[in-house]
């Protein structure tokens, strides 16, 4: 007797829908065909204790698991449910009539429970597109996909509730989740916030014309400052996600297993701090069957990386290329996945391995020679892709006791990059993907980017000066429209192109002897 039983595959962010075909005839003996890698291959032996266990059996014939399209490579555990649903009706032991309705997925125990899967998300969305009546999975992953309208979601312990449901013993309860209120209800639900910082105004002031444009930013500073504790406070002052952007980035942490148990819909823009150890695949995401790396889950939020120079430069220069595209192609034999990464790097360094060159008070014990060594670990390709060079000085002590004045809070930096940002929204309105300031392509930056002859003389002789490269140049009149823009100031004046240049620290002579 054949059987016809429907689970997905995920490939890149998106799922496709897999047909297991279970054909059950004289003979003996098990066959799996149907490219299944060794996980899947091993859901014989878990299929068999988990019907066991819950008092069914494998039946004593030969057995043929087919899985379509043979051409994609079957990945992982979560066939097991879909596999061992299409043998039981095969079998005649359940009945097949509602069977074919439903996207079934999910890892067995050999007790019959269920483990979580991953993706589950972009499978609910395929499934709803190709309109499968619901979609039955554990119940761990249950409001992650529950998220998607239009499709009836069931998350289950056992396999147990689905013997019995597809034989009419008993009905699954439906998990519903309303999206927009969960999401507007945690859309700001944060646990920093700028009001805790003391002092470090002009540090304050860049992160908000960062924020406001989606720029790049370094920061630079002896071990104690401050840099990691700005940094950490930089989302919280960012543009609440859209409802379409927070589906995306949801989509994305599925895919790579990542969100937290009855997690629905990730509300808040993500912050990811790799370990200076990390490698390139594990930063720009690859492996055997390539899953998303750190650069895309954080997409639509922040990419921090502390004390950038101790990254092995392999994997800095690996951020080039998604830093000027968005987005990250990953490559095999037989097909490629891209990946969104769309993210604001920021990241942190000592100006030197003691960390005090350049300090007002502490004196520097390394060589100019050493200086220059540490320096150079970051290519100069890289540090012209990042728009903001910071200095960040020490807070004096005067500040940090200072109880009788409060700093400004996120939310009052927040409404302001917000307008700014609406600013840009109503300026790039016809340009597809582009929605700040940062993402400007060439064409936009000569007819937006506008300065007047006093202006272009003061840029003339910062690049003079400081050597400024062609990307560089750009980055600067980029900066330079985004302060107008916080001033709500149609034209970029002479004083938005002079703080724009403050902010190429690294460019400057002085660094490095």
């Amino acid at each position: 007797m054949l059987v016809k039983t429907y689970g997905s595959a995920v490939v890149g962010v998106d799922a496709i829908t897999i047909t297991v075909e279970v054909n059950v005839d004289r003979g003996m003996k098990f066959f799996m065909v149907g490219l299944p890698d060794n996980a899947v291959k091993e859901s014989q032996q878990r299929i068999e204790a988990a019907l066991k266990n819950v008092g069914y059996k494998m039946p004593g014939k030969k057995t043929v698991v087919n899985m379509a399209p043979a051409d994609i490579r079957k990945e992982g555990s979560a066939y097991d449910l879909t596999i061992a649903i299409g043998i039981l009706a095969a079998s005649g032991q359940i009945n097949e009539d509602k069977i074919g309705e439903y996207i079934i997925m999910g890892e067995l125990s050999l007790d019959g429970g269920l483990q979580p899967i991953k993706g589950a998300l972009p499978i609910a969305i395929q499934a709803r597109k190709e309109g499968f009546k619901g979609f039955i999975l554990p119940k761990e992953n249950a409001r992650e996909a529950a998220i998607v309208n239009d499709i009836n979601v069931y998350g289950i312990d056992n396999i147990k509730e689905a013997i019995d449901f597809f034989n009419g013993d008993n009905e699954l309860k439906k998990t519903e989740i309303d999206t927009r209120k969960e999401f507007y209800e945690n859309l700001n639900n944060v646990d920093f916030d700028f009001a805790d910082v003391k002092g470090q105004e002009n540090i304050k002031r860049a992160l908000e014309i960062a924020a406001a444009g989606g720029h790049n930013v370094i920061l630079i500073g002896p071990p104690g400052a401050g840099k990691t504790m700005l940094a950490k406070r930089l989302p919280t002052i960012l543009p609440p996600l859209s409802l379409n952007e927070a589906l995306e980035t949801t989509k994305i942490h599925s895919v790579g297993g990542k969100l937290a148990k009855e997690t629905s819909l990730i509300s808040v823009r993500p912050f990811r701090s790799p370990h200076h150890t990390i490698s390139d695949v594990a930063l720009v995401g690859g492996g055997g069957f390539p899953q998303p790396g750190e650069i895309s889950l954080a997409h639509n939020g922040v990419l921090f990386l502390d004390e950038l120079p101790e990254f092995k430069r392999t994997v800095l220069e690996v951020l080039r290329q998604p830093l000027e595209d968005r987005n990250v192609s990953i490559s095999r034999a037989k097909f490629t996945v891209e990946y969104p990464a769309s993210f604001m790097l920021v990241a942190s360094m000592n100006p030197c391995p003691c960390g005090y060159y350049n300090h007002p008070e502490k004196v520097c014990v390394c060589s100019p020679g050493v200086v220059q060594k540490y320096l150079s670990k970051i290519s100069g390709p890289l540090l012209d892709r990042i728009d903001l060079h910071v200095e960040v000085t020490p807070v004096a002590f005067s500040e940090l006791s200072n109880t009788k004045t409060t700093s400004e809070s996120s939310s009052e930096i927040r409404d302001r990059v917000i307008l700014a940002r609406k600013v840009q929204e109503k300026r790039f309105i016809k340009s597809k993907g582009i929605h700040s300031n940062a993402q400007m392509n060439a064409k936009q930056l000569r007819e937006i980017c506008v300065i007047n002859q006093d202006a272009q003389d003061l840029l003339k002789k910062a690049m003079d000066k400081l050597g400024l490269s062609a990307r560089a140049y750009d980055r600067i009149l980029k900066v330079s429209r985004t302060i107008a823009d916080l001033e709500n100031s149609k034209d970029i004046k002479t004083q938005h192109v002079a703080e724009a240049i403050q902010y190429r620290s690294l460019d400057r002579e002085g660094w490095a002897g």
